[in-house]
């Protein structure tokens, strides 16, 4: 393989590495704090809602 196959592959690799690891926490922390996660989706898809709906008022 050429040297920048290698170092594409090797990129791939932490990213995925790292994208575990980060998967892993999040897993643990909704875990942990699953009545704050509830509270805190509910706000955000409620400020999405009404960024949509001003979105929509513009146009």
């Amino acid at each position: 393989m050429t040297r920048s196959s290698m170092k594409f592959l090797k990129g791939m690799g932490l990213g995925l590495a790292a994208g575990c690891v980060a998967g892993i926490t999040g897993v643990c922390y909704m875990k942990r704090h699953r009545k704050g996660m509830k509270r805190n989706v509910s706000k955000a898809l409620r400020n999405m809602s009404e960024l949509v709906d001003s979105v929509n008022h513009m146009f």
